[in-house]
């Protein structure tokens, strides 16, 4: 009877990932809007992608990996396929079944390529190859011996050294099997916001990703690092109205929204996910200087904040209001000096209009209500009365 082989962990497929609202909505401090549900789900009408598909022996996946010329963000999800699927892959190799492909994205900045699809894969064949296995759950590393195979599987319980040793010329096969994989580019638009709709739909496993933790892989670099450091402030804990980050990176996604706005407002157009990617993007590799002084306009922006307003400054009674929060924070933020001393009653009055309810309740997300939130937050909390 031939050797029954369990099925290969399958890759993301490329399906519309939109994360639902009970996602959205899941333990978050954030308001749930609608428009900002629908703009948190918008889908490109057009991009100019380049896919190049490539085909690497598993010997020179691994010799690439070693020189570092391919990039897994330390932030993305951990290698975590038991031993038992790292061997079924490695025993479908060896019995010349076919294995899904890898995704790999060029970095515009660095030339790297990213692994943005297929990190299980290329690190099972790593791992065997280096002759130890470990998980993200796994303490110490192990030998990489090849379980879960049919009993009488001539290969069960190998080491890549077994294998080299006892199958030389299966070994030598398994060195030159190849995992095909499709190296992509963004040619149009420019603004290589591209990245972040591709993690979307490839990335199905597990959890699905929502906007933040997409950056979170896609855009890393010292402003990400920044943006990090920068929700465990305790000011900004207080007006985020908890102790604790959250999971998701809700609470991040809105320290970027602030950094968006704030440098580039007049740039501003929807969706509002790809105008935040790009903010993200034009800001990824920000001189330290710079990462200074933001830093320090947010924590003086969160002490005024916190001083004048309170704790929970922006929120309703399902969460922290993004559009609210968005065209305060901004106003203030660009203001110097110190609040009006009636900066409370100037900004309840704000909230309560019909006009900024209406722009921070409908439509959040459209080009005139951005332009309209922010100039009546900062006229309405600092011109003369």
């Amino acid at each position: 009877m031939a050797n029954q082989v369990e099925a290969v962990p399958t890759p993301s497929d490329l399906l519309d990932n939109e994360p639902d609202v009970q996602e959205l909505e899941k333990d978050s401090p954030i308001e749930h809007i609608e428009s900002e549900i629908e703009d948190a789900t918008f889908s490109p009408s057009h991009y100019e992608i380049v896919s190049i598909p490539a085909d690497y022996t598993l010997e020179g996946l691994a010799n690439k990996w070693r020189k570092g010329q391919l990039k897994i963000p330390g932030f993305q999800r951990k290698f975590v396929w038991t031993l038992r699927q790292a061997s079924r892959l490695i025993e479908s190799f060896l019995l010349g079944l076919p294995v899904p492909a890898l995704f790999l994205y060029v970095d515009p900045d660095t030339g790297d390529q990213q692994v943005i699809d297929g990190q299980q894969r290329l690190m099972t064949v790593v791992q065997f190859f280096d002759g130890m296995f470990k998980n993200a759950s796994m303490v110490k590393e192990r030998p990489f011996r090849l379980v879960g195979l049919a009993d009488d599987s001539p290969y069960a319980r190998c080491s890549a050294k077994d294998l080299e040793e006892r199958f030389p010329a299966k070994f030598a096969q398994l060195n030159d099997a190849v995992m095909r994989a499709f190296v992509i580019k963004q040619l149009d638009p420019e603004d290589a916001t591209s990245i972040y709709h591709i993690f979307e739909r490839l990335n199905t496993g597990g959890t699905r990703l929502l906007g933040q933790e997409i950056r979170n892989c896609a855009y890393h670099g010292r402003f990400n690092e920044l943006l990090c450091s920068l929700n465990g402030s305790p000011n900004w804990r207080k007006i985020i109205g908890k102790s604790l980050p959250d999971s998701r990176m809700r609470d991040v996604e809105m320290i970027l929204r602030f950094v968006a706005l704030y440098f580039f407002a007049d740039e501003y157009k929807k969706p509002m996910k790809d105008f935040l990617s790009t903010a993200m993007m034009k800001k990824r590799n920000l001189p330290e200087d710079e990462a200074r002084s933001l830093a320090a306009t947010f924590e003086i922006t969160c002490a005024k904040i916190v001083g004048a307003l309170g704790e929970r400054p922006f929120h309703g009674h399902q969460g922290m209001n993004p559009a609210v929060y968005d065209a305060v924070f901004t106003a203030i933020a660009k203001q110097p000096g110190s609040l009006p001393t009636d900066a409370k009653e100037r900004c309840e009055a704000l909230v309560k209009s019909e006009e900024f309810k209406a722009k921070a309740s409908y439509r959040t997300t459209d080009v005139d209500a951005v332009a309209r939130r922010l100039e009546l937050a900062r006229t309405r909390l600092f011109d003369a009365t």
